[in-house]
């Protein structure tokens, strides 16, 4: 890992491979490590950049500039310019995909493609959204992440088929043990970047304006964000597509990495072959 200073933070990211620069965001309350079947496979064509998040992995609690993703977009653009990388595409799960979007609207002349995974850029519906806030204020105040919250949360990560298959799965037991020992200040700088995730601004009116090669996937199981949604934002960005990666949840791209990787690889053959 290697680090970026940013308002006094430091950001620790990977740096591997040669080639068009792809930049990776993971998913919250995961790391950069998420991302290592991908980029084992990706490494091999394309430069990978893969920061881990603020308060999560290696990097530092989050800069005082940090108020919105469109602000970590702009911490993303600032580490581009860092390593004068001039064009890049940007492969994000989750948050990655919401600060992924951002990024396309700040430096739409810097991005060549934008892939989405289970992923929204719409507001958080107002049910969930009161449920994520109940969870994270919980987690702030016990600096800690209760069990029932564990509990809770696991599930909601990985569709059931993974969970029943395999519920001792390495990537699924990490996560639980993560959460159960996370705690103190961590614990309650994660809770901060939630409330700026599940509380993000609404971008469907903008995207009409993105004007670059999109991919959206999404696991058929996914909990927290349903095919429904990412059907949602086929429909308003013009020129995207679509692809539903089969018995997968949240986390599609461990769930069936095969899959993922081969769908990725191709999507960015298509831009340049």
């Amino acid at each position: 890992m290697q680090s970026f200073t940013l308002g006094g933070k430091s950001m620790c990211y990977s740096d591997v491979g040669t080639g068009e620069v792809l930049v990776f965001g993971h998913s919250y309350l995961w790391d950069s490590q998420m991302w290592q079947p991908q980029i084992e496979a990706l490494c091999q064509n394309y430069r990978c950049i893969i920061p881990d998040l603020w308060a999560h992995g290696q990097s530092d609690s989050a800069p005082e500039s940090m108020h919105t993703l469109r602000d970590y977009a702009g911490h993303i653009l600032a580490l581009m310019d860092h390593l004068g990388i001039e064009s890049f595409s940007v492969i994000g799960l989750s948050v990655g995909g919401m600060w992924g979007a951002e990024l396309a609207l700040l430096a739409p002349e810097r991005m060549k493609a934008l892939v989405m995974m289970d992923t929204f850029i719409g507001l958080e519906p107002e049910i969930t959204h009161a449920k994520y806030f109940a969870m994270l204020d919980a987690v702030i105040a016990t600096q800690s992440f209760p069990k029932p919250i564990i509990e809770q949360v696991v599930p909601m990560f990985f569709s059931d088929r993974t969970l029943q298959r395999s519920p001792e799965e390495d990537f699924v037991a990490a996560f639980r043990t993560f959460l159960t020992e996370t705690g103190g200040q961590q614990a309650a700088d994660i809770g901060q970047i939630g409330r700026i995730v599940f509380d993000r601004r609404d971008l469907f009116d903008d995207v009409e304006k993105l004007n670059l090669p999109v991919l959206i996937m999404v696991g058929e199981d996914d909990k927290p964000r349903p095919v429904l949604e990412s059907q949602l934002m086929l429909d308003a960005i013009s020129g995207s597509r679509l692809v539903v990666v089969p018995q997968a949840g949240h986390i599609s791209n461990l769930e069936q990495p095969g899959f993922v990787t081969q769908a990725l690889s191709d999507f960015l053959c298509s831009l340049n072959c």
